[in-house]
């Protein structure tokens, strides 16, 4: 008898198991995810797929992109969602590719993102440089010239990031365009340069954000400064922002949030998936460490896979979390 009974459970816990896949929103749904060609974006993008897959998607890898490229892509329905949508950064992108009409994004996923330009400290305290305004001065722009033309080399942004054209613009705006150099490239081979002068104690200038690895091996405040900016001004859709500090600092820069950005119509037709996009939320210093663990060497494919198991099993209750919310979803 107690056999029968225990056979019964168990037939019953299959019913139910197999009924819930069937019952699943995704389905015989497939995803695609689109991000830039960062590789540290991917920890943030597949912790989103892992999170899909449980309400039964079948996700893809994600497509590496630029961003202009992976918005209109959105927008278009060749792919479904992008988890590195920064704002304000993204703006003029998100606006260019149809906005609203033709995205979903809706919660904050990673919120404190800063960026902004750095100077190393020991040229900072010995020439008492806090202002990038300072270095209209020949003088002291001469000091991060890297290559004997005169002016100062700033390690600056990869074209189509969109930190490139707010640089260009405060270049401008803020009257450097003489003294100050712009290197457009390869964002890491830039940076690898930029800390290899760093170690030979040479003075370095640059561009970088976080979360990203840079700031864990120069570290601002022990290694680096962040140097302010004059007054505020931002190209674009960002224009009338005031990047200014309640405490009165102002680094050119506005604090950016991080979202996913999904294609709105495949939003509508899945709203449990919507509901999820809105819900997940994901520590910058997680980011961060995951991003350090990459430089140091851990950066394969299923170094990345492992990371992302690791969030998840050290934040089960809050991942299930968020299924579960977002599959109560009628």
């Amino acid at each position: 008898m107690r056999h029968t009974a225990i056979l019964a459970t168990a037939l019953a816990t299959l019913v139910t198991t197999s009924t819930f896949a069937a019952d699943l929103p995704g389905k015989g749904i497939t995803v695609q995810p689109v991000q830039s060609t960062i590789s540290e974006e991917t920890f943030q993008t597949l912790l989103v797929s892992r999170a899909l897959e449980k309400m039964g998607y079948t996700v893809n890898k994600p497509s590496e992109v630029d961003y202009n490229v992976a918005y209109t892509s959105i927008a278009a329905g060749d792919a479904t969602f992008t988890a590195t949508n920064w704002q304000p950064l993204h703006d003029d992108m998100f606006a260019a590719a149809g906005g609203k009409t033709k995205f979903y994004r809706e919660g904050n996923y990673v919120e404190g993102a800063a960026q902004g330009y750095l100077i190393d400290k020991k040229t900072a305290e010995k020439y008492k440089i806090s202002n990038i305004a300072q270095l209209k001065d020949p003088k002291i722009a001469k000091l991060f010239d890297t290559n004997g033309d005169g002016k100062a080399d700033l390690t600056g942004c990869t074209p189509g990031w969109g930190c490139e054209a707010v640089i260009n613009h405060q270049i401008k705006a803020f009257g450097l365009s003489d003294t100050v150099v712009h290197n457009q490239g390869n964002y890491s081979a830039m940076i690898a340069d930029t800390l290899t002068r760093y170690k030979e104690g040479k003075p370095i200038l640059y561009y970088t954000w976080t979360p990203y690895w840079v700031s864990d091996v120069v570290v601002p405040g022990k290694d680096t400064v962040w140097l302010q900016v004059p007054f505020s001004s931002m190209p674009g859709e960002q224009k009338n922002i005031d990047t200014k500090l309640p405490n009165g600092a102002n680094y050119g820069f506005p604090v950016n949030s991080m979202h996913i950005v999904a294609n709105k119509a495949w939003a509508e037709k899945n709203p449990q998936a919507a509901k999820l996009f809105s819900l997940m939320k994901l520590p910058l210093a997680d980011i961060n460490a995951e991003n350090a663990m990459m430089h140091a060497g851990h950066s394969s494919e299923a170094d990345i896979n492992g990371h992302v198991d690791g969030w998840i099993k050290a934040h089960q209750a809050q991942f299930d979390g968020w299924v579960k919310e977002a599959l109560a979803v009628k």
